[in-house]
């Protein structure tokens, strides 16, 4: 795959969106300068200092460690114009006012590189009005770029052109957002507010409406309109506090400002005018989150919400009834007819916003977008929606519910009286069941099924995520199988590396997991380059199982889970000693047992969001897979390299401390950046953007790992801290322990995670081998199992999900 080279971009702006764009161009490794205004008092990047400052406040992070805020270059227009020739890439964010953009245009157009892309991020303002103000040999290199609030967890990006903006220049810019950032790109035409917002802005109205019609409370709608429909978990009102009412009411403002009579004359222009709620809590400073209120403000510890009819705040909680939830858990066909057909004023509710959210979205497919996969990503990407408007509404029977959409715009319950266009029930469409079919998405404009792009980039995704009813690949259904068993499956896609995919629930590692990775071990040195483990979902290990244990302890209590314990610990060993490389390609969650696996394994190769620690002092035990010799192994390795005398004078509780640390605090790394800095992830080893990707560049480093002529590392023995270390490490809980700070319990568990990582009641200095300290592991872990309090912990866990303190 070509790239274009982005050696440098250049952010203007360093309000909320901009400096929060900067911070994740600084998280995947892109050198940024930030740009604004200069202060009129003070130093000149006053403005920009403030801002990424900010940054490391803010929640969740933009930054993936606070540190990297120092990463980003400052600047201002009086002094550092002359940067952006250094910049191949130049992101205008600036406050959504055409004029000043207009403005900013032309004080930089003199100083851009002759090569680079310019692009405005901007919710909706149109794209060719504001190229208007560039120099002819701009307007080729210039589109809009539109990225979600947060940058660093939203996925969509959309991106738009002008008509003077060369197609290579899009692909080039997607292609960049794509591997390099870890977005999920969009194209959308020039229309107001784009895809996502004005499907989603136009959703969130209509259900507002439609709340005010069935006499709904706020917390009921986020109730309804959560994960139980499968949306954002935030559902409507919240979403708008956490968006920011003013955001909201600006993107309302552009609808109404663009799409009146006198200019598109939009059907649902009636459905766009801002609800009095809105205005009521905009015109008295309350903007949502920001401000400390909004549709909920949050006194001490209790949530309120808004009641519109006494203007202020009740105690908040509403749930859905019960008869909608189990409506809500059908299958969509049926989901869909009991909503419709229910005389409950939820369920009839529910029906209505997705009757509008159907009726809206088709009548402006031709408008907005180029396919139906276009709205659908945009809307799970930007909205948090498990499936799109369309993906819903062939999953439910598309003929069925047209007629059903039809029949309420025919009795006029629906926002607008316009028809469903006729594409809907005649045509390709209607005889094949839904708009996405293998071959492509239903392209309303060009009246044809429009196959994904084929950019290159979307070669490195070997199972890109796909809507439904395109067709795609089932990851754990494809390549050549060669084992498999209920919780692991052996595979491989080029019959050069095995792919191992966890299969259990949440990933947790029982007898099968470790039975099937010393299977691969043992294939891949027969046969293969190397082991990659890989599951398609946001999981890589939740941890052991400790569910599945109870039968054998209750049965032989920890004498009969010494042996499992061995097992898992001796297949750690065989990993990192196997003849060819074990890669671990990390996605989501790898906790406890699974952090063990990737520590174990030759190399990691992370996707960004991946969180990983060892956590198991939360069900009151130690880490007894390896983790704590890894930590003390790491901790000999580090003072090795420090201290120019042999490994008996080498400080090694300076470097076994952050480890004893991580793993007696539960630490756990919120971005693989921060799993990093704790030792979780190495140097050596891969942060990935795009999650998509993460198997295409772990089976890319496998091979190379293999072909570059892999030795597994030698079995040296270790040098460990010793009783002394341990002795100080004890001293400094006590004082946690007396200080009230740790309980009693959590004093013994800490102590026997100090034991392990200090090689036990040895001197300073002594050499011990890794299964020493794995019997130190076992040993103490299987105590702790015997101690009611950790029991109390373990099945506190079990029952509700949630750790005990005791």
């Amino acid at each position: 795959m070509t790239r274009f080279p982005v050696r440098k971009v250049a952010v203007l702006g360093a309000g909320v969106m901009g400096a929060q764009i900067a911070a994740h161009l600084v998280n995947c490794k892109v050198p940024v300068v930030l740009f604004d205004l200069p202060a009129k008092e003070g130093p000149k990047n006053g403005i920009v200092t403030k801002a990424v400052e900010g940054l490391k406040k803010l929640k969740p992070a933009p930054l993936g460690v606070p540190e990297d805020a120092a990463l980003i270059q400052q600047a201002n227009y009086e002094e550092h114009l002359s940067l952006l020739g250094e910049c191949d890439l130049v992101i205008e964010a600036i406050a959504e006012r055409m004029d000043w953009k207009l403005a900013l245009y032309m004080q930089i157009a003199s100083a851009l590189a002759p090569h680079a892309i310019v692009a405005s991020n901007t919710s909706g303002l149109s794209i060719t009005k504001l190229s208007e103000a560039l120099p002819e040999s701009i307007k080729p290199r210039f589109c809009g770029i539109h990225f979600f609030n947060p940058p660093r967890y939203m996925s969509l990006v959309e991106l738009i052109n002008t008509p003077a903006t060369q197609p290579e220049v899009l692909d080039q810019l997607e292609a960049f957002v794509t591997s390099a950032l870890g977005k999920g790109v969009v194209r959308a035409k020039d229309t107001p507010n784009f895809i996502a917002n004005r499907v989603g802005i136009a959703g969130m109205l209509a259900t507002i409406h439609e709340a005010q019609a069935f006499g709904l409370s706020v917390d009921v709608v986020d109730d309804l309109t959560g994960k139980k429909l499968g949306r954002a978990s935030s559902g409507t009102f919240r979403t708008a506090d956490v968006v920011g009412l003013d955001t909201m009411a600006h993107v309302i403002k552009t609808l109404q400002d663009n799409l009146g009579p006198e200019q598109a004359n939009d059907p649902f222009f009636g459905s766009y005018a801002t609800p009095p709620v809105l205005k009521a809590l905009i015109d008295k400073g309350a903007l949502g989150q920001k401000s400390g209120a909004g549709f909920y403000k949050k006194v001490g510890k209790d949530i309120l919400r808004l009641d519109p009819a006494k203007q202020d705040y009740v105690p908040a909680g509403g749930k859905a009834d019960a008869i909608v939830d189990r409506i809500l858990k059908k299958p969509a066909a049926e989901r869909l007819k009991l909503l419709r057909e229910s005389s409950n004023p939820q369920a009839q509710f529910l029906w209505a916003i997705l009757r509008d959210a159907f009726h809206y979205a088709a009548v402006h497919l031709q408008d907005i977008a180029e396919s139906a996969r276009d709205v659908d990503f945009a809307m799970r990407w930007g909205f948090g929606m498990k499936q799109g408007p369309f993906e819903l509404w062939q999953d439910a029977g598309w003929l069925q519910v047209a007629g059903w959409v039809k029949e309420d715009i025919d009795a006029g319950k629906a926002l607008s009286t316009a028809p469903l266009p006729s594409w809907v029930f005649e045509g390709p469409v209607a005889a094949y069941g839904g708009v996405h079919r293998p071959e492509g998405s239903w392209s309303a404009a060009h009246v044809r099924f429009v196959a994904p792009s084929t950019l290159p980039v979307y070669q490195r995704q070997h199972f890109p995520e796909a809507v439904l009813g395109a067709g795609a690949a089932q990851p754990l259904q494809s390549g050549t199988e060669l084992f498999k068993n209920d919780e692991m499956r052996l595979w491989t896609l080029d019959g050069e590396v095995l792919i191992a995919s966890i299969t259990s629930k949440l990933h947790l590692i029982g007898t099968g997991v470790v039975e099937g990775l010393a299977k691969a071990v043992e294939l891949a040195e027969a046969s293969f380059k190397g082991v990659v483990i890989w599951s398609p979902d946001d999981v890589f290990s939740a941890g052991a199982n400790l569910e599945s244990l109870m039968p054998v302890f209750m049965k032989q209590g920890s004498k009969g889970i010494k042996p499992v314990v061995k097992q898992l610990q001796d297949t750690m060993l065989r990993m990192r000693y196997a003849q060819v490389p074990v890669v671990a390609a990390m996605r989501g969650i790898a906790l406890g047992g699974g952090c063990e696996i990737a520590l174990y394994c030759t190399r990691r190769v992370a996707a960004m969001e991946t969180y990983v620690g060892l956590v198991e002092v939360g069900v009151g035990l130690i880490p007894a897979g390896g983790g704590l010799t890894h930590v003390a192994r790491r901790a000999a390795e580090a003072a090795g390299a420090a201290s120019v005398a042999n490994w008996a004078n080498a400080d090694i509780m300076k470097f076994a401390t952050d480890g004893f640390t991580s793993a007696a605090m539960a630490k756990v790394g919120t971005s693989a950046i921060e799993s990093q800095k704790l030792g979780y992830l190495r140097d050596g080893d891969i942060i990935v953007p795009h999650k998509d990707e993460l198997l295409f560049v772990a089976l890319t480093q496998a091979k190379a790992i293999f072909d570059s002529g892999y030795r597994p590392p030698a079995r040296a023995v270790i040098p460990v801290a010793g009783r002394s270390a341990i002795a100080t490490i004890k001293g400094q809980l006590a004082n946690m322990r007396d200080g009230g700070f740790i309980s009693a319990h959590d004093f013994h568990i800490s102590t026997l995670i100090a034991e392990v990582v200090c090689g036990g009641d040895v001197d300073p200095g002594s050499l011990v081998n890794e299964e020493y300290l794995m019997t130190m592991e076992r040993d103490r872990f299987c105590s702790l199992l015997d101690h009611p309090k950790t029991q109390e912990r373990v099945m506190g866990m079990l029952s509700t999900g949630k750790p005990v303190r005791n």
